[in-house]
């Protein structure tokens, strides 16, 4: 309990010494998941081991801060961050995400690198160890396309605010040039930019792997201030946008404790009826992914509403049996 109190309190040290602005009592009390009274005590105990933590007048309330930072010794990273770090890189690589899983290695490399020679003998043997006894499952499903240069154009069209130029190899007119604002990446199965086009309001999605001559322009083009990519990507469950309708499952007791640990959308409504059966509810655009999705627990999902994933599931049920039937 001792080492666990000692590993908090390097933690909220840190983190006062990470931020430029300071955090308050209450930001202090949620980061760490405590109350405020026990936030109040470590913000005293750290006060004491680093005097020179500073307060801020920031009405109605006060930040804290260290405004000279750590030591080197307390910002070494562990052997569990150090592996947490190759796990991320090394599922990015086994999904085809190979410019992040690139990003990652070389901050890796950075890490070990800034480290002391007698920290990074220390602590390699574990990394190793904790990377050998941790593993990847690799999933079946499409390789995401992550071009280095064709996210390059896009990242610095996105920080430099202006319009990006491509052919598009998609859509109505294969092959046509297009000029749009660029709004964000989707990462997923297969990663799509989202963007504006024209004079359309709507965000338009356009897949990586088929585009080419990507070009960040030297053209204004800032994203609506009112625009949240993610509050984009929650609108439907998976990347086709379309009706945003309100859906409504009901899971068998049998499956109800997978149910109950399974998100099926960021804004569901999980409840759990005195006979087991999961009833799950959220707001979506998408039934076509849905459909497929639902698919995966057989029978023991009954689709509710609305009436279009109802007569979406039944077509493409039909049209799966109608192909196994003339084989």
């Amino acid at each position: 309990m001792r080492h666990e109190k000692a590993t908090k309190l390097l933690d909220l040290a840190r983190r006062l010494a990470s931020s430029s602005e300071g955090l308050t009592l209450d930001e202090m009390a949620q980061a760490m998941e405590v109350g405020r009274r026990t936030a109040e005590r470590m913000r005293d105990a750290v006060w004491s081991a680093f005097p020179q933590m500073e307060a801020i007048e920031d009405p109605p309330t006060r930040r804290f801060r260290i405004p000279s930072g750590l030591d080197s010794l307390f910002q070494t990273p562990t052997a569990e961050e150090l592996a947490a770090l190759r796990t991320a890189a090394d599922s990015n690589a086994a999904a085809g995400a190979e410019a992040r899983a690139a990003a990652l290695y070389a901050l890796e490399g950075k890490l070990l690198s800034a480290l002391k020679g007698s920290a990074r003998r220390r602590v390699a043997p574990d990394v190793e160890a904790l990377v050998q006894a941790e593993t990847i499952a690799v999933h079946a499903g499409p390789r995401p396309f992550e071009d280095q240069g064709v996210l390059a154009e896009i990242r610095s069209a996105v920080k430099g605010l202006t319009a990006l130029s491509f052919r598009y190899e998609g859509g109505s007119q294969p092959g046509r040039t297009r000029t749009v604002t660029p709004l964000g990446i989707l990462f997923g199965r297969s990663n799509y930019l989202v963007s504006l086009e024209g004079q359309s309001p709507r965000p338009r999605t356009f897949r990586l792997d088929r585009m080419s001559e990507v070009e960040a322009l030297d053209k204004p083009a800032s994203p609506p201030a009112a625009f949240s990519l993610q509050a984009f990507a929650d609108e439907s469950f998976g990347i086709y946008h379309g009706e945003i309708e309100d859906v409504v499952l009901r899971i068998k007791s049998e499956r109800a404790e997978d149910a109950l640990r399974w998100r099926f959308h960021s804004n569901q409504v999980v409840t759990q009826g005195p006979d087991g059966v999961v009833i799950v509810a959220f707001r979506a655009s998408g039934m076509l992914e849905l459909a497929w999705h639902l698919f995966t627990w057989g029978d023991a999902v009954e689709i509710v509403s609305p009436e279009s994933l109802k007569h979406r599931m039944i077509e493409e049920l039909e049209r799966a049996l109608a192909a196994h039937r003339q084989t």
